[in-house]
């Protein structure tokens, strides 16, 4: 009964993955072998004392990894740095330029930053054992430069308490109704990898006429994905038109009067790869920290204490939520939205203004 639990759950996991399949950056050479966790790499880890986790998680999730890392292995200290994708990103950049090396290990929540980090040299080659044995490979790059560590969703949002359940938006279509004029919020793209993700995506279908018409309606623009749902969560928004799933999620699981919407032309799905940099000052405890990341632990604190998704088979949905195969999603492509990430920042502040 076992087995046939775990086949299902890792059928679910995979057909989910179908719609991220090809997305990574083509292959430089053969992956690395798997590399498991043993006596020499902790204590090399230990040696080193201590480790900086560059990251667009919410910090107190990232904390409580940390937390459960030190608990873990005693004597080596995670230095979380928080901020959004974007500006995750623009340090790393101008610390490169300066020849600062910082970052051991880095995950966002735009996918496309790792195209560019890989393409210009700047990503170690690690495979830890968790990824190999039990992600789809679709969740992982080629050359064993980054995986997906955990994913979500930026769907519509709406409070209860102002809008009826028959009257709320079905489809982003139905965001362009007037009646929502004043009404709306939403994130930023040029802060937030997860609102530029869901940006790139709904330009991609919808057009950017969809935006121009949004703009119309005095939209309410915030920065991050998790202040779309905390505006709801306080009344000052009847509709959020994105923003984090896992934060409406965990704000509903309080009694907050909010409830996600997943669109009929299908959700923003968006994926969060963490890689190790090859100039790591601490590449042991760096390599370390991804391997407890990518364990079933690591992912099962992502997927219970944040509503996060993990695509690890061994690791179930959080109890309460949609499972992403039930879900219409649309397609995950960090190539192109890496192509095009300037043009998307600087349309976007064209037709909302500057943030």
């Amino acid at each position: 009964m076992r087995t046939k639990e775990f086949s299902r759950r890792a059928m679910l996991k995979a057909s989910s993955a179908s719609a991220l399949a090809g997305v990574f950056a083509a292959p430089l050479a053969a992956a690395p072998a798997p590399t498991a966790v043993d006596p020499t790499l902790i204590a090399a880890a230990r040696k080193e004392g201590s480790l900086a986790f560059y990251t667009a998680m919410e910090i107190p999730i990232a904390r409580a990894l940390a937390a459960r890392f030190q608990a873990n292995y005693p004597g080596i200290n995670v230095r979380v740095k928080r901020s959004g994708a974007e500006r995750v990103f623009q340090r790393i950049g101008e610390e490169e330029e300066i020849r600062i090396h910082e970052v051991d290990v880095v995950c966002s929540t735009d996918a496309g930053h790792f195209v560019r980090w890989k393409r210009d040299g700047l990503l170690a080659s690690y495979v830890p054992e968790d990824v190999a044995r039990h992600f789809p490979p679709a969740q992982t790059d080629t050359d064993g430069m980054y995986a997906t560590a955990f994913a979500l969703l930026s769907p519509i949002g709406y409070n209860t308490n102002l809008v009826k359940p028959d009257e709320a938006p079905r489809s982003f279509a139905d965001l362009l109704d007037p009646r929502w004029k004043g009404k709306i919020v939403k994130g930023r793209p040029d802060y937030s990898g997860t609102i530029l993700t869901a940006t790139f995506q709904i330009a991609r279908e919808l057009g950017w006429s969809y935006f121009e018409q949004l703009a119309q309606l005095q939209v309410t623009q915030v920065q991050s994905a998790s202040e779309p749902p905390k505006k709801l969560a306080a009344g000052a928004a009847a509709v959020a038109a994105d923003g984090s799933e896992p934060d409406l999620l965990l704000l509903r699981q309080q009694h907050a009067p909010v409830e996600p919407v997943y669109p009929s032309e299908g959700t923003p799905l968006v994926i969060a790869p963490s890689a190790v940099f090859r100039s790591a000052p601490s590449p042991n405890a760096a390599r370390l920290f991804q391997s407890f990341l990518f364990s079933a632990e690591g992912q099962e604190l992502l997927v219970r204490a944040s509503a996060l998704c993990s695509f690890h088979a061994l690791v179930q949905e959080r109890p309460g939520r949609r499972t992403l195969s039930s879900i219409k999603l649309m397609k995950s492509d960090p190539v192109a939205m890496e192509a095009q990430r300037e043009e998307i920042k600087a349309r976007y502040s064209r037709i909302f203004g500057q943030g």
